[in-house]
C-alpha cells in the first residue's frame, strides 16, 4: 500500500543514523529539541537507523501523531549520512528514497514544451 501525503506537506530527513527503538514521543522530541522544528507542523519526518533497512516517520494528523515503519527485507535505503543534522526533501526526493535510489542524483531529466532536458 502507498501512502498518499497532501500536496502541501512538508518532508523532512534526519540525516545519519537515529535510535529506533523511540516511539512517537522520542521522536517529536528530537524534532523539537536537536532540529528545533515544530512536529505539529504540516510535515513528514523521517528517520532511519544504523542498519539502514528500516525508516520510521512520524506525522502530526491535527488530532494525533501517526507513526509509520517501513522495514526492507532485501537492500538498504540511500540514507543521507552528511553531517547535515535535517533536511528538507521534495517529494520526488521522497519517491527517490523509499525505491531504494538516493536522494542526490546527478542528473534530472526535465520535462519541457514536449522537449527532453538534461
Amino acid at each position: 500500500m502507498k501512502v498518499k501525503f497532501p500536496d502541501d506537506i512538508k518532508i523532512y530527513i534526519a540525516c545519519g543514523k537515529t535510535d529506533m527503538r523511540k516511539s512517537i514521543d522520542g521522536l517529536s522530541q528530537i524534532v523539537s529539541q536537536n532540529f528545533k522544528l515544530n512536529p505539529f507542523e504540516n510535515a513528514l519526518f523521517l528517520f532511519c537507523g544504523g542498519k539502514r533497512d528500516r525508516m520510521k516517520a512520524i506525522l502530526w494528523e491535527g488530532d494525533g501523531f501517526l507513526l509509520l515503519y517501513k522495514r526492507l527485507e532485501n537492500g538498504v535505503f540511500q540514507w543521507p549520512r552528511t553531517t547535515e543534522d535535517v533536511r528538507e526533501i521534495s517529494p520526488q526526493q521522497y519517491r527517490w528514497l523509499i525505491e531504494g535510489l538516493t536522494i542526490d542524483q546527478k542528473k534530472v531529466i526535465q520535462k519541457l514544451d514536449n522537449k527532453m532536458i538534461i
